[in-house]
């Protein structure tokens, strides 16, 4: 007896061939695109003077220094907390967005759909629209399909290398290290950075596309617990389009819905789903199908919306022929509420601790083995190791001194009878610091005695200070 063949557990890729489509929301997505990609390409060459000491790159992170320059904000390594702050924004804000109005992050900003877009729009200029595509696709490999072929990757190719280069540059001189790389005379770590993100950037944006948003990015299989039927996202209206011309219901005699399945909607979708099966993980939202749809609204005589932007909540509405709620009841509701205080907390946060930041910083390490020394005379001395930072763009001089209720003396290690310290600018300086008491004094005898250790810019007058503690004999 024969038995059936197993079914296959693998399937070729079905490459997907968008149709070139004219609307509102394509062109806000040309817009979106020309922004992002200038934003990327043209910051490393901003220019922005913090003085001769410093670097004038308006952004840079300066990997060496261990420093992030943004404009006239420089966050240094110690102050990572900042930027670790600027990532859970990232997140809540993606949360915001997708609970209010769906993936919009994927179907316009995710650079993933921006190169994507701009490799589509060069592979149509070279190979033609949809159809021209499809024939090239299935056709024998002549000299007219190389010729065309090799033509688009060579176009993928400089955007590739462009989009490599552009992210090097962040991290050095722009102008130096673009004329180090022309003369062959950079880091190694730059052209195989370079050669890494030209390959990624022309596979997943030439051949990957969809696979990217489908099966490498996680925020398909997360976007489910952000979301909910108050979400704005791009939905059909199949109380309106159905049944559909081609339908067995309108053949057999049903009357017809608006939808008479052209496959316009279909045709330039990226991802190549259907957005009239419903909500799907598949779909990023880019609403190329709204401009495709209200185009053969607009030819056929029907009112636009078949395929829009709605809450899946207002069907029993629409349905029943009655106004759906207004967009702002849909967006400002209990969870995008949340999202929004909590990413506004976090930024107002930030932003606080950015403006009472001192200009100068100071650490204080005692000195653990041995907690003290017994000097010659009886008198005690702890040894500190103290950590001064500069953070102005000019040389200071910083003058220490401590404060506590005993009396304690303070001396500076190099230092004959100065407690006065030069730091050049934007520059740690580590200075080991003696603070003794005499045998008579009370210090001397007492297991531990607080202490609070000032620098002074003697320029400025600004102050900075930590406290510690001096160990006497009773502390072992």
């Amino acid at each position: 007896m024969s038995q059936d063949p197993a079914p296959a557990l693998y399937a070729a890729q079905e490459p997907v061939f968008p149709r070139k489509v004219k609307g509102f929301f394509r062109t806000f997505k040309w817009w979106i695109m020309a922004v992002t990609l200038g934003i990327y390409y043209l910051t490393p060459w901003l220019r922005w003077d913090r003085g001769p000491n410093l670097p004038d790159q308006a952004v840079l992170i300066d990997m060496a220094n261990r420093r992030f320059y943004f404009f006239w904000i420089e966050i240094w390594s110690h102050e990572f907390y900042f930027v670790a702050g600027l990532l859970i924004m990232a997140g809540l804000g993606l949360f915001l967005f997708t609970s209010a109005l769906g993936r919009v992050w994927c179907g316009y900003t995710c650079p993933q759909t921006v190169w994507t877009d701009l490799f589509i729009l060069v592979e149509r200029w070279i190979e033609g629209d949809r159809n021209a595509r499809v024939r090239l696709w299935k056709g024998k490999w002549i000299l007219n399909k190389w010729r065309l072929r090799l033509t688009k990757w060579t176009g993928w190719l400089v955007i590739a290398v462009a989009t490599g280069g552009a992210w090097v540059f962040y991290f050095a001189d722009a102008p130096t290290l673009l004329s180090n790389l022309i003369n062959f005379t950079a880091h190694p770590a730059a052209y195989i950075t370079i050669a890494i993100l030209t390959a990624t950037t022309f596979v997943f944006g030439g051949f990957m596309r969809e696979q990217v948003c489908i099966y490498m990015c996680p925020w398909p299989r997360i976007q489910a617990a952000m979301m909910d039927p108050d979400t704005i996202t791009v939905a059909y209206r199949d109380w309106r389009g159905e049944d559909r011309k081609n339908s067995e219901a309108v053949k057999a005699g049903a009357p017809q819905g608006d939808c008479i399945d052209c496959m316009a909607c279909a045709n330039v979708c990226p991802v190549g789903i259907d957005i009239r099966d419903g909500q799907q993980m598949e779909c990023i939202t880019c609403a190329l199908c709204i401009d495709a749809c209200d185009d053969v609204m607009a030819k056929i005589g029907k009112p636009r919306g078949l395929i829009d932007y709605l809450a899946l909540s207002d069907e029993e509405a629409e349905r029943a022929g009655a106004q759906p709620k207004p967009i702002w009841k849909h967006v400002l509701r209990p969870r995008t509420l949340f999202y929004t205080a909590l990413w506004a907390a976090i930024g107002a946060g930030l932003v606080f601790a950015l403006f009472i930041r001192s200009d100068i910083e100071l650490t204080v390490s005692p000195e653990r083995n041995p907690t003290y020394v017994l000097q010659s005379d009886g008198s005690i001395r702890n040894i500190y190791d103290v950590r001064l930072r500069n953070k102005l763009g000019d040389d200071r001089r910083f003058h220490l001194n401590l404060t506590s209720n005993e009396i304690l003396r303070i001396e500076l290690e190099g230092k004959d009878h100065v407690l006065w310290i030069d730091v050049p600018a934007d520059t740690t300086v580590l200075q080991r610091v003696y603070i003794t008491a005499r045998p008579q004094d009370p210090a001397a005898s007492i297991e531990s005695t607080a202490l609070r250790i000032w620098v002074e810019d003697l320029e400025s007058g600004a102050s900075a200070s930590q406290s510690t503690i001096f160990n006497g004999r009773k502390s072992q």
